[in-house]
């Protein structure tokens, strides 16, 4: 699908080489400029490698554990989270006086999970192991209730499930499944009379297993040291037969975000599964940011024409306090300052 596809039923294909979302750009500008300099110089590293292997960009831990390095393990900007939190409780105002209910899907930090897994003399400060509770504190605070995914993820974890990918910095199908079906059933009852017949929603394909390199692997490390990480499963589940794309738009639940909910990880199907009704997702890859991508949905034709009644905003708890004036963060096409997002929101919602 292209950047802006907001089909409501969408054919998985895997992520190859494209640079995920929350990747700051002084790390795409090191992965760029330092690539052929690290696979001529970088030794080759076992899987429990230490952390001098690590990088500004990805932290090498044990067993083979990658993990992204984007996000601080010590400090937590809480005005910078508070400022991001603002911002939000606006946009869902502003929302609902045009009927649309925003759901803010908050989705926890990788390390959060796996910290027994980061290299030698690593760990998270305590206010880091609080920033998840933090943020939603400030969001209730602010009037803007959302599901604790943190909460839903363990409760997955607690089972003897992984919920993200060892060597990825995506979560399973597993967690995407456990989170779709939270998260319906919030919508499910704040939201009674869903538009739509019964039966419209997506029906699940079989699950198939796929052996390939994990984007950190694949798209940090030179070759040696992916070859000693080493490839790993993703489950995968097809389309099944009778899916079939609808047009965009006809859906009364939207998702925008990155490449978590992207329908290669399983989330919007198993979301529209649940519902029993359509969901159609906008999201991009790369260093662009929740807010962008929030404003090239409300000013696309599809919500000019057919608003949902529910639009999910996708965000990611290390990035969360990085607003839309987040220099160095996001790409240059990206960066506004927090009045222009505004003003970019109300006159896209026709205020």
């Amino acid at each position: 699908m292209n950047d802006m596809d907001t089909h409501s039923l969408l054919t998985p294909t895997a992520p190859r080489r494209r640079l995920r979302a929350g990747l700051p750009l002084l790390a795409v500008l090191c992965a760029l400029a330092g690539a052929g300099a690290a696979q001529a110089q970088a030794p080759a590293a076992a899987p429990a490698a230490a952390s001098k292997d690590d990088s500004a960009i990805v932290l090498v831990g044990k067993d083979g554990w990658l993990f992204p390095a984007w996000g601080s393990l010590s400090a937590v900007d809480m005005q910078a989270v508070d400022a991001s939190t603002g911002l939000i409780a606006e946009t869902k105002a502003r929302l609902a006086a045009r009927g649309v209910r925003l759901e803010l899907l908050l989705l926890p930090d990788k390390v959060l999970f796996y910290e027994d897994r980061l290299p030698e003399g690593k760990g998270v400060s305590a206010s880091v192991e609080k920033r998840y509770d933090s943020i939603l504190g400030s969001l209730q605070k602010a009037g803007v209730d959302a599901l604790d995914a943190r909460k839903v993820l363990a409760g997955v974890r607690a089972g003897g499930t992984d919920v993200f990918y060892r060597s990825d910095q995506h979560w399973t199908q597993a967690a995407a499944d456990a989170t779709a079906d939270a998260l319906a059933a919030r919508i499910k009852q704040a939201v009674p009379n869903l538009a739509g017949e019964p039966g419209t929603g997506t029906p699940l394909g079989k699950e198939t297993r796929e052996r390939r390199y994990g984007d950190l692997a694949e798209l940090f490390l030179p070759p040696e040291q992916r070859a000693a990480i080493g490839r790993e499963t993703f489950t995968v589940r097809r389309a099944a037969e009778s899916q079939g794309l609808l047009d965009s738009g006809k859906a009364p639940v939207h998702v925008t975000g990155h490449s978590m909910v992207q329908a290669y990880f399983g989330f919007p199907q198993k979301l529209s599964n649940a519902l029993d009704r359509p969901v159609t997702v906008n999201w991009k890859a790369g260093n662009v940011g929740p807010w962008i991508m929030l404003l090239e949905y409300l000013e696309s034709d599809d919500f000019r024409t057919n608003p949902p009644q529910v639009l999910v905003w996708q965000m990611f708890e290390p990035v969360y306090g990085f607003g839309p004036q987040a220099q160095g963060q996001w790409d240059n096409a990206s960066i506004m300052t927090p009045a222009q997002f505004t003003a970019r929101v109300n006159k896209a919602l026709g205020q």
